[in-house]
């Protein structure tokens, strides 16, 4: 099991917090579209959300491969990490970019659980993937920048107290290359709320605290920008592949749920007074969803070690994901197949489960973007846009 070896002892102790929060815990927010605030204030208090973040900022100071194994496990538990998940990976921009002051004024508070940064603000309507041409603007006035714009597909605003903003600070035809003139901000959703920022929840699928926002002219000090004006592009790079390798990981345990799921049930219920896993026409489809499932987990380890050690690892995150999520969403199929109608009712949380792994073939990045990053800088071909 992937990262077994050097955190079983972090997967036991997730699991175990896990199983005081069962289905019927689920269920009930998924019908509402209610927040797990129970849950994720037991993750903060057992110090899981705050695992990336260094000792001397009062975090466990973990490698990247740890925070895999929790949300893997979490997954795999039946329960959903996408409520808090974002507190993990904006901590690769943070973290690697941030100014001493900044980490010294906001790390020890998000570790102790007093600040929660989970809101990640990079998607627009009109721009969608193409991230250079965002058109939500921050101009200097004084100590302050004024933000104008709309973002879209926000999640967990409505449940954070920070966000990473990625703006622009120098028109896009006044830059040399497409991917300059962007900065990142670190707002403070406290203050700007009821002062030009509003927040608007989309209704989905899944229960996924997604939201539109609105920025006008809203304040955030000059202090609270990350790194150097005009170079955001590069610093949310961490943060997203970051992203893609954490939620690789879920992707992973959420296949790991289906494949558990689907063999039990087939060594359980009987048929034409046998039980069904014994047909290789059940049994060949489970098993196949395992060794795929083990397949993309191995990818997943590859790319949390790179980026672990600092190596470049973009093209490794991007696989991952594609593989991890196209692993968990076949795992679902396969699971809903084996228990025949009964994969459809929502007792079993299969159909949930389903509907939350369905999203990760277009977010945090769509499987064609991922084609296309791939054929592009690993086997160079021409771009295509």
């Amino acid at each position: 099991m992937m990262f077994a070896g050097r955190f079983g002892d972090v997967r036991d102790a997730v699991a175990r917090l896990c199983a005081d929060y069962p289905g019927e815990y689920w269920r009930a927010l998924d019908r509402e579209r209610a927040y797990p605030a129970e849950f994720v204030e037991a993750l903060g208090n057992a110090g899981w959300l705050s695992l990336l973040i260094p000792e001397e900022y009062g975090g466990s100071g973990l490698p990247l491969s740890a925070a895999c194994a929790v949300l893997d496990e979490i997954h795999a538990s039946g329960c959903n990490a996408a409520a808090c998940h974002a507190q993990m990976y904006t901590m690769g921009t943070l973290l690697r970019h941030g100014s001493e002051e900044q980490k010294r004024h906001y790390l020890p508070r998000i570790a102790s659980g007093e600040l929660r940064l989970q809101a990640f603000g990079i998607t627009e309507p009109e721009s969608g993937t193409d991230t250079t041409r965002l058109k939500t603007r921050a101009v200097r006035e004084g100590d302050d920048f004024v933000v104008n714009g709309q973002k879209v597909w926000i999640s967990r605003t409505e449940h954070s107290d920070l966000m990473l903003l990625l703006v622009r600070t120098t028109p896009r035809e006044e830059c040399e290359k497409r991917t300059q003139g962007m900065s990142v901000l670190l707002v403070d959703l406290r203050d700007a709320q009821g002062k030009g920022l509003t927040i608007r929840p989309i209704r989905t699928m899944m229960n996924h605290a997604t939201t539109e926002l609105f920025f006008d002219n809203v304040r955030v000090p000059v202090s609270n920008l990350i790194g150097e004006e005009g170079e955001g592009f590069r610093y949310i790079l961490d943060a997203m592949n970051a992203e893609r390798i954490l939620i690789a990981a879920e992707c992973i345990g959420d296949a790991r749920f289906f494949v558990d799921r689907a063999s039990r049930y087939a060594r359980e219920r009987e048929v034409f007074g046998r039980p069904i896993g014994q047909n290789q026409g059940v049994q060949f489809p489970i098993a196949r969803a395992h060794i795929q499932t083990e397949a993309a987990a191995g990818m997943v380890e590859r790319a949390a070690s790179l980026f672990e050690a600092g190596e470049p690892c973009g093209s490794e995150a991007n696989m991952a994901k594609l593989l991890a999520s196209e692993a968990s969403w076949a795992a679902g199929d396969m699971c809903i197949q084996t228990h025949g109608g009964y994969g459809f009712a929502e007792e079993y949380d299969i159909e949930r489960k389903f509907r939350e792994t369905r999203l990760y073939q277009v977010a945090p990045v769509s499987t064609n973007l991922i084609l296309s990053h791939v054929a592009t800088h690993e086997l160079g071909l021409p771009r295509s846009f």
